[in-house]
């Protein structure tokens, strides 16, 4: 029987250097995309998926990412006396419940596989999501939900996956695959960043991770990948032949909001979305384009 996955974590220690000055006293994943941070859409892509136990791996100066999803109650309390009960019911809805969310600190940059392994204690013998704020994907159902469906009957390991021109292989995990029907891709090995012309494939992971606990044995070892960091990818690619491993084209658009031009390309797909801008942007963009 396949365990359920109930806990997920969420690596947010990265120092977001490519938005600075922006994020020189904030973290990237409060950046808003139109009204809501990056890390409140990724929060609620995961609880729609049915995760109870959020965990988040911060660095120094994150304070501000845990106090968004605490009470601000006398701006709760102005916004009762002053009628503006959407509002409130906007702040309300992002609140977790008590003793929901937990939090760790990744002390060094060391790399995703170093981020996750810090959350290790609070994991136990359990599977877990992982899931990068970075990654924004509009998808309905959520992507995390659409690997859920797939977890239930592979079981394993289950990563997002999406194809990308075979120059970009250099920028991300590249799975090795073994069988594809054109949705669902069953690997026999990982390579993190592999240069184009030795990629096994062009299919490539980004932020959404379904994972066993089995995973943590290899990060314990602490071994240095790509760019002298702990990677992940390395630490998955092992467990490969004692855990079933499988990529998942989800359906949805994904935006890397790691970089500038993604993030302003998501605040304008995800504006165009809404009922209460989505002309208005049409028409202003008409001015421009």
């Amino acid at each position: 029987m396949v365990k359920p996955v109930k806990k997920a974590i969420f690596p947010v220690a990265g120092m977001g250097t490519r938005f600075l000055p922006a994020t020189k006293a904030m973290p990237k994943e409060m950046l808003p995309v139109v009204d809501k941070p990056l890390i409140q859409y990724a929060v609620e892509e995961a609880r729609d998926a049915g995760i109870d136990e959020i965990i988040f791996v911060t660095g120094r100066g994150k304070a501000v990412l845990l106090d968004h999803f605490d009470h601000s109650f006398e701006l709760e309390q102005i916004l009762r006396e002053r009628g503006k009960d959407d509002a409130l019911n906007g702040l309300l809805e992002v609140m977790p419940r008590p003793g929901q969310i937990s939090s760790t600190r990744q002390q060094q940059p060391l790399g995703l596989g170093h981020a996750v392994w810090c959350a290790r204690h609070f994991i136990n013998d359990e599977p877990f999501a992982v899931l990068l704020a970075d990654d924004l994907i509009m998808a309905e159902p959520g992507c995390l939900a659409q690997m859920m469906e797939v977890y239930g009957r592979t079981g394993g390991n289950v990563v997002a996956a999406e194809d990308v021109p075979r120059e970009f292989t250099n920028r991300y995990g590249i799975l090795d695959i073994i069988e594809d029907d054109g949705t669902l891709a069953r690997a026999q090995g990982l390579v993190e960043k592999p240069d184009p012309k030795d990629a096994p494939s062009t299919l490539s992971i980004i932020g959404r991770y379904i994972l066993q606990p089995e995973v943590f044995g290899h990060l314990d070892k602490q071994d240095r990948g790509a760019g002298g960091e702990v990677q992940l990818t390395d630490a998955m690619a092992r467990t490969i032949g004692d855990i079933p491993f499988h990529g998942l084209r989800f359906k949805g658009r994904r935006f890397d909001c790691g970089s500038k031009l993604g993030f302003v390309e998501a605040t304008i797909a995800f504006a165009l979305e809404r009922d209460d801008l989505g002309d208005d942007v049409r028409h202003m963009l008409k001015n421009y384009v």
